[in-house]
């Protein structure tokens, strides 16, 4: 192994913080570094926003950030969406507190100016005082540049940036891959939850394609299920693979077997889903349609982390929001079938509760191991943290000659990578 640069050479330079197999602590304790992390990638690269089905018809709506700017996903009356900043141009007041629902103006509680969903300025109070050449034209709310994949709302400030799709790039087969959890209906979120840990962002970050924390962090997971469904959640030994898709982006397969919904769709009905499958019946779903909804309703078999705040992650949206050098905001959006079977959702929703929720038997397993990072981050500030986990690609794997063990940490790399490209640009 290559001896690393002394930590106590690097500073803060961008450029020495981050090397081929290892990152410096201060990436994760470093103010100046956060605030610069804002300016130079929250602004200038694609952060998800919303789902579509969060914002589903003319004049909806719903909050969310662009790192730690405040925005208002909309859809208006053609039913283009939108993407605004949450403050009037008068005097910066937000004019929207409400986390989700329907309108067709926002008014700002201050001096009342007000905002058609589509951002452009509507009308003044006592708009005379400001005399006659005022052109409420030159006022509208500070729209980003938007665009959409697959129901994935995507913002940035740069108008300038690569098209999204250049941006996703490999990623897009797999969000594609990700929405036929629809079983041939839309995608839609179901609800949500959000925390807050006590750690950075990046943090959480490199948990999504990191499978080695698996079986030890999980076990109170595995402990919880039968045999059957504890031998699928194998994810070290069934031929997983993870994957470096450019731009930030990587791919966790865990269970091979479940990356394509719609094959193998004349396997064995799980016993875990016996009864949703007989309700199906009964509820007058042909065999064909029983069997892809039952396989949707479990999930896919990997995670896709898309650089820099949100995941695909088997069966439901994870979004980080960076609130300081020290804390993250986490969203949890279960996702199910829009217009289809009733029963099949709530199993989903079971499923989310089960692992992802509050008082899941995964996620609190997570945060308490994100703080703990941030904790320990704070002892021997001159050490590095390592991401040199299986750096050789797997020869003569049948996913391609360019993917490395399931276990490895090359979602790390990855993402690392763009971080240093991004603050040294």
């Amino acid at each position: 192994m290559d001896m690393p640069i002394s930590a106590d050479d690097c500073g803060l330079d961008p450029g020495e913080l981050v090397q081929d197999d290892r990152v410096h602590t201060a990436l994760y304790t470093s103010e100046e570094l956060f605030d610069e992390e804002m300016d130079r990638i929250f602004k200038n690269t694609w952060v998800w926003v919303a789902h579509a089905s969060e914002v589903p018809t003319k004049n909806t709506f719903k909050k969310s950030w662009v790192g730690k700017q405040p925005v208002i996903v909309t859809r208006d009356k053609e039913d283009n969406v939108h993407v605004l900043l949450n403050r009037c141009r008068h005097r910066a007041a937000s004019v929207c507190e409400q986390k989700q629902g329907r309108t067709s103006v926002f008014v700002c509680p201050y001096h009342g100016w007000s905002y058609n969903i589509d951002g452009k300025l509507r009308s003044v109070p006592h708009a005379k005082v400001y005399g006659e050449d005022f052109d409420k034209d030159e006022f509208p709310l500070i729209s980003l540049r938007t665009e959409e994949y697959n129901g994935m709302i995507f913002a940035t400030f740069r108008d300038d940036i690569e098209p999204l799709v250049d941006f996703l790039g490999p990623a897009k087969k797999w969000i594609d891959l990700f929405m036929k959890q629809g079983a041939g209906y839309p995608v839609k979120a179901l609800g949500e939850h959000q925390f807050r840990f006590a750690g950075n962002w990046k943090i959480q970050l490199e948990n999504t394609t990191d499978a080695y924390h698996f079986p030890i962090v999980h076990k109170t997971f595995l402990d919880s299920l039968d045999a059957d469904t504890s031998n699928v959640f194998d994810v070290l030994g069934q031929g997983g693979w993870v994957e470096d898709l450019g731009n930030g982006h990587s791919l966790m397969v865990m269970i091979p077997d479940l990356v394509d919904l719609e094959e193998n769709l004349d396997a064995p009905i799980p016993e875990r889903f016996a009864d949703l499958a007989k309700a199906l019946r009964e509820e007058g779903y042909d065999e064909d349609k029983v069997r892809r909804i039952v396989r949707a309703v479990g999930g896919t078999g990997f995670n896709l982390n898309l650089f820099p705040n949100v995941a695909c992650s088997m069966a439901f949206f994870r979004v980080l929001r960076p609130v300081s050098v020290a804390e993250t905001e986490i969203r949890h959006i279960a996702i199910g079938m829009d217009g289809g079977p009733e029963a099949a959702n709530r199993v989903r929703l079971r499923l989310h509760e089960h692992f992802q929720g509050p008082m899941g038997f995964g996620t609190p397993d997570d945060a308490e191991g994100w703080e703990r990072v941030q904790r320990g981050s704070a002892s021997g500030e001159d050490l590095w943290i390592m991401v040199n986990r299986g750096k050789d690609t797997l020869d003569g794997h049948p996913a391609g000659p360019d993917v490395t063990d399931v276990s490895a940490e090359t979602g790390m790399r990855a993402a690392y990578g763009m971080w240093k490209r991004m603050m040294t640009a």
